[in-house]
């Protein structure tokens, strides 16, 4: 078979998983893009930003030009490496929950993962309408995340210097695995998939979801990323409820 015939062969699967799953890729694709606007940005903006300082302080100033600081304040290699690792845990997590939700007395393991995704989204949502009073206090991550942070910052730190081409795709590559709350509830859907193929393109739509709002952090700063974050995080819970609603839905069905 040749490589067109593969490609063809390829897409036609990808055609078929979209299909069958769409509900689930959707899912994934609207909590990346919410996820994006109220998470991302606090936590991924600084990664983004620096590497924007780092790639225009390269280029000199007589060579200067619009494209060249819209592509560097675009940092695709990063983003793409950010898909990546994404992709990569979806289908590892998917694959792995297949094979054990086929063994005997198991088969609930995807209905669980489902649900437990829902939590995760429900939970957002009502973290998202606390987050409107300023009092509250919020909840941090655990010590188990923060050292894990450290660990993944520290073998990320030396591509700063240059993050171009490959350095920035390895660059995103490892940020991909620093901890995250909407992460986890991401990987728990893509998993719940059973399927290695859906839970690579799960985690590629929410990667995907994520990406506009690190583009407005990389081309306008924090300033642009902190009012749209404002704009967006009025609708967040309620968009979160319904991906709550899709994912209770799609588990009961499997009860049903």
């Amino acid at each position: 078979m040749d490589a067109l015939s593969l490609l063809d062969a390829g897409l036609n699967q990808c055609a078929v998983v979209i299909d069958r799953d769409g509900g689930l890729l959707l899912a994934l694709l609207t909590a990346g893009l919410v996820g994006g606007t109220t998470h991302c940005t606090g936590m991924c903006g600084p990664f983004v930003l620096a590497q924007v300082s780092a790639r225009l302080e390269r280029v000199p100033l007589s060579a200067m030009s619009e494209f060249r600081r819209l592509t560097g304040a675009a940092v695709l290699p990063y983003h793409a490496g950010r898909a990546s690792t994404y992709a990569l845990i979806g289908a590892l997590s998917a694959s792995v929950a297949g094979h054990v939700g086929a063994l005997p007395g198991l088969r609930w393991l995807s209905v669980a993962l489902l649900a437990l995704a829902a939590l995760f989204f429900l939970g957002y949502a009502a973290r998202s309408v606390l987050s409107w009073f300023p009092k509250l206090p919020s909840l941090g991550g655990n010590g188990l995340q923060r050292w894990w942070g450290d660990r993944v910052s520290g073998v990320a730190r030396p591509l700063f210097g240059n993050p171009t081409g490959w350095r920035g795709y390895g660059l995103g590559v490892a940020l991909g695995f620093i901890p995250c709350g909407m992460l986890y509830g991401a990987i728990a859907v893509a998993a719940a998939s059973g399927s290695a193929l859906t839970g690579a393109l799960g985690m590629a739509a929410f990667a995907l979801g994520t990406v506009p709002s690190l583009l407005a952090v990389g081309l306008a700063g924090h300033i642009a990323g902190r009012t749209w974050r404002t704009a967006v995080a009025r609708v967040a819970p309620a968009i979160m409820l319904v991906n709550a609603g899709v994912l209770g839905w799609m588990a009961w069905k499997l009860v049903a």
